[in-house]
């Protein structure tokens, strides 16, 4: 990704303080950032962040059952996350009862957390689609030695 971004060092420097707060300052925390990555992903059809956003999600330790819900229409706050991505990328803005939903799960600040995080990754990856960024070799391996799996009994 920063090797995709070095082509533009103006607007990679730019980009370095926002991505700050959305991945280590936002209010959703981790692991809702995580799922709400991983369903802007899918819903883009990201290869690049789809798959290194499953071995984040791992690393925070998600189940593969609920990394592979955020494909489909899981349910609880997860589903909550799923629909507001989705409306986001289907209306362009939440609609006011579901704002007001998240909002009562999560918290507002979570709410515009996000909705700048949908923004964000969907921006990150118009530009590793368009200079189809590989995926680093590291998290190829792991998707290969570790396929995305569903444990039956966690369901």
């Amino acid at each position: 990704m920063y090797r995709t971004m070095a082509h533009h060092p103006a607007l990679l420097k730019a980009w370095a303080p926002l991505r700050q707060h959305i991945v280590k300052e936002s209010a959703l925390g981790a692991v809702r950032s995580e799922l709400v990555i991983l369903r802007a992903a899918y819903r883009m059809a990201s290869a690049y962040e789809w798959t290194h956003h499953v071995s984040r999600a791992r690393a925070l330790g998600i189940s593969d059952a609920r990394i592979i819900a955020m494909q489909g229409m899981p349910s609880g706050e997860d589903g909550l996350i799923a629909r507001a991505v989705d409306a986001l990328f289907d209306g362009f803005s939440l609609p006011s009862q579901l704002e007001e939903s998240l909002s009562a799960a999560i918290g507002r600040q979570a709410v515009f957390d996000l909705i700048a995080t949908v923004g964000f990754y969907t921006v990150l990856g118009y530009i590793l689609m368009t200079y189809d960024t590989p995926i680093d070799d590291m998290v190829s391996r792991e998707m290969v030695e570790r396929p995305l799996s569903v444990n039956r009994s966690a369901i």
